[in-house]
């Protein structure tokens, strides 16, 4: 079960929501970030995956 509040920010000055996690610029779906082994974004629809350096 996806923990929605963690995956968005609220601005409610501007009354605006945004994604925290990065987009994918092969298909445009929202990438998942993992600590474990390497720290890396990964696609789970496309599977680009972009380390971090």
């Amino acid at each position: 079960m996806a923990h929605v509040h963690k995956l968005y920010e609220v601005d409610l000055k501007n009354w605006t929501i945004k994604p925290k996690n990065k987009r994918c610029p092969k298909c445009g779906s929202f990438m998942a970030y993992h600590k474990q082994p390497v720290p890396r974004w990964h696609c789970g629809k496309c599977g680009y995956t972009e380390y971090v350096r």
